[in-house]
């Protein structure tokens, strides 16, 4: 007997959240790449390549997206 649940076999809330969760993250990644390509790159801690490769390739519930927004920015003085 297999313990794994199939998308049909949770609860319409699971669902829902798990679309939720997928949304959010996919907007963030959206949002940092968008800042990443439009901000010098002066602006940036680290390089530009590898907050990209963070962002777009690891997939831990928004963390690299957030931790770009968050702390890969200086702030313009």
């Amino acid at each position: 007997m297999s313990s794994k649940k199939r998308w049909r076999d949770l609860s319409q809330r699971t669902r829902r959240l798990i679309i939720l969760g997928a949304t959010v993250e996919g907007v963030l990644k959206v949002i940092a790449l968008i800042d990443l390509k439009h901000r010098p790159a002066a602006e940036i801690r680290g390089s530009k390549k590898s907050w990209a490769l963070a962002v777009g390739l690891i997939n831990s519930a928004g963390a690299a997206p957030a931790a770009y927004l968050l702390y890969g920015r200086h702030n313009p003085r």
